[in-house]
């Protein structure tokens, strides 16, 4: 039987419990049976629905019906996310920045173009961002090298000191206040 015609995996009364998160390694979730969009740097999104406070239950292809649209099921939990998740900017030790939430979609707020454009627009400048953990997310103005150096390290050491399955990248990502998108950065 196909899950999505259980009462608890009816697309309706999932639809409002469904998150995308920011992952680079899947683990035991195989992209052959679970919807997954490609992001950026090979980081992916996956779905997942909110079951409980601090419980999370991955979607897979067998809750979701045929016709279902892996596009708008992404849009809607990103709509999902802007209702229930408060992201604030931070400041950081260094002079970088942080987006704080509720320790499960930091590395979401990626998914939020109008998040980093209201920074660039205060800042002034490109962004370099790092999404080294699910709930750890830094930022810094492009121009200024010796933060941005600083950024890169406390991102890596929090990839380092995090559970695996907590992981996310240690790769920079810009968002260009010109062309106003969030890229992969190459360092070279």
């Amino acid at each position: 039987m196909k899950k999505y015609k259980d009462e608890q995996y009816q697309f309706e009364s999932i639809r409002d419990k469904i998150y995308p998160w920011v992952r680079k390694e899947l683990g035991d979730i195989s992209e052959k049976d679970s919807p997954v969009v490609s992001f950026i740097n090979d980081l992916r999104i996956i779905f997942v629905i909110k079951r409980d406070e601090d419980v999370f239950e991955v979607l897979k292809d067998d809750m979701l019906s045929l016709d279902c649209d892996v596009e708008a099921l992404y849009y809607a939990s990103c709509e999902n996310l802007v209702r229930d998740v408060e992201f604030v900017i931070a400041n950081t030790w260094y002079g970088g920045f942080a987006i704080l939430a509720d320790g499960w979609h930091e590395a979401s707020s990626l998914c939020f173009k109008h998040i980093w454009q209201v920074c660039v627009d205060k800042l002034k400048d490109d962004l370099l961002i790092m999404a080294p953990t699910k709930d750890t997310v830094v930022f810094a103005p492009a121009s200024q090298k010796e933060i941005a150096g600083k950024m890169k390290e406390h991102g890596e050491q929090a990839y380092q000191q995090a559970q695996e399955r907590d992981k996310i990248s240690k790769g920079l990502m810009l968002f260009s206040k010109d062309r106003k998108e969030l890229m992969a950065y190459d360092e070279g």
